[in-house]
């Protein structure tokens, strides 16, 4: 086993660095801090928590032209989305500070007791277990709500952007937070299950594969220990016939491409009616093909590299899978002859069921394009999944398009005439393979406490 974790550009190709793995010692000491950390931070109050926060805004925005071209220059990220990630990530801890105290308010239920009421308690430490695609916002999404509840962390975040990883216990600490709020470990995902093993670990978050996702929850549930699970997904944009067809476009194609591809809620399969089916089809290819991708760091370039060649490789793998069983190629589809793990917009069409680009996630920057031959049809293709993070349905009939969403499409996110996004306001997460539990709004602060029920006679 290494002993070392290797940070790779993935635009040339060439190492970064190298960062040693913390040892057993390193570990015991981590969590030994943890739990100390934790008896102090319970014991504020929310407005000192809320000023913490606050502070790390701050030094979030200070340092954003790092904190970018380092994610820019480990995972590929185009510096403009860079720079929206990081204050996305600001934002939210902002809007914990000020919304964490009502949210985890007591809430009085009249009962035949002189008082009875929830309270909500913190649990410890959580470990958030985050992966490379959003390397800032992943783990702030969790932070925020997560510390604000009067909890810790410990992250073990994905080898490959391991700079950025310490670059965020980095800022929390330049923000006033208590030396063990948070505490990277530099381990690989073999090491986990000792962790969650571990009775310091109260909890377990990850953002990550669905057989990621199977691994976590099978440890926290032989320790019987709450876990949150984001995992992959399959979004499903069913386009009808009555859609506008501009706007139909702009959202399939920023769906598609945000972060080159490389998102658990990006667009990626199409389910169009058959009487708009052509013309989607040839305008989005032309839109897809006109995408320019190569360095992130031009702002010219919509798409940079995919994080790593393994995954750009497993991707390519995945359609010409798709195009032997009879799927049509409209455009991309081809490794380009260059450094780093580029690779082009892609368009996949007639895909049926049994094929790659049907049943599996497609994590890069290809699209598949179903045919439905009603609206009834474009629901049973949509729901035809193991997965259900997003997706969206597209239509001038709003009042349809709305009912479809919220009670035909099976997803935990589902969102009428636009790309499926993540808010701090609105709760997030999947059902299915797609995982289980909440996080960002009021639920998602509420995901790691104790609901505690409290009655006085």
């Amino acid at each position: 086993m290494s002993n070392e974790l290797v940070s790779v550009n993935p635009t040339t190709g060439r190492e970064i660095a190298r960062y040693k793995t913390h040892s057993d010692k390193q570990i015991e000491t981590a969590l030994r801090r943890s739990a100390d950390t934790f008896e102090e931070w319970r014991k504020m109050t929310f407005a000192q928590r809320a000023t913490i926060l606050k502070n790390i805004a701050k030094e979030i925005r200070k340092e954003k032209d790092t904190l970018v071209r380092l994610a820019t220059a480990e995972m590929g990220k185009p510096l403009a989305q860079g720079h929206y990630e990081v204050e996305k990530c600001a934002k939210t801890l902002e809007f914990y500070a000020k919304e964490g105290a009502k949210f985890l308010k007591d809430e009085v239920i009249k009962t035949d007791a002189r008082k009875s009421y929830v309270s909500y308690q913190p649990l410890g430490a959580v470990l958030a277990i985050m992966p490379w695609n959003f390397p800032y916002w992943q783990v702030f999404r969790a932070f925020a709500p997560t510390v604000m509840a009067g909890n810790v962390m410990i992250l073990k975040h994905a080898s490959n952007v391991s700079g950025c990883a310490l670059a965020i216990e980095r800022i929390i600490l330049k923000g006033g937070a208590p030396k063990g709020l948070l505490q990277t470990l530099l381990i690989p995902s073999s090491r986990v299950d000792a962790l969650i093993d571990d009775d310091r670990i109260a909890a377990v978050t990850l953002t990550g594969s669905t057989q990621a996702g199977k691994k976590v929850a099978a440890a926290a549930g032989r320790n019987l220990k709450k876990a949150v699970l984001e995992l992959g997904g399959s979004d499903p944009y069913v386009i009808l016939a009555d859609a506008d067809m501009d706007k139909a476009l702009e959202i399939a194609v920023r769906g598609r491409l945000v972060n080159s591809g490389q998102s658990c809620i990006a667009a990626k399969r199409f389910v169009v009616h058959k009487a708009v089916r052509k013309e989607f089809e040839q305008r989005f290819t032309a839109a897809m093909q006109a995408a320019t991708y190569g360095d992130p760091t031009n702002e010219q370039n919509r798409i940079g590299p995919m994080a790593r060649v393994d995954l750009r490789d497993e991707l390519h793998d995945q359609v010409l899978r798709s195009t032997a069983k009879g799927a049509k190629l409209l455009c991309g589809g081809f490794v380009p002859d260059m450094p780093g793990a580029f690779y082009p917009p892609t368009v996949l069409t007639n895909v049926k069921k049994g094929m790659p680009a049907y049943d599996e996630e497609l994590f890069g920057p290809v699209a598949a394009i179903i045919e439905a031959k009603d609206d009834a049809h474009a629901l049973q293709i949509a729901n035809d999944t193991v997965y259900g993070l997003g997706g969206g349905i597209i239509s001038r009939n709003r009042a349809k398009a709305e009912k479809m969403a919220a009670t035909e499409l099976q997803a935990g996110n589902c969102f009428v005439n636009d790309f499926v996004h993540s808010d701090p306001l609105l709760p997030f997460g999947g059902i299915k393979q797609s995982g289980y539990g909440r996080e960002l709004g009021s639920y998602g602060i509420r995901e790691f406490v104790n609901i505690k029920t409290v009655y006085v006679k």
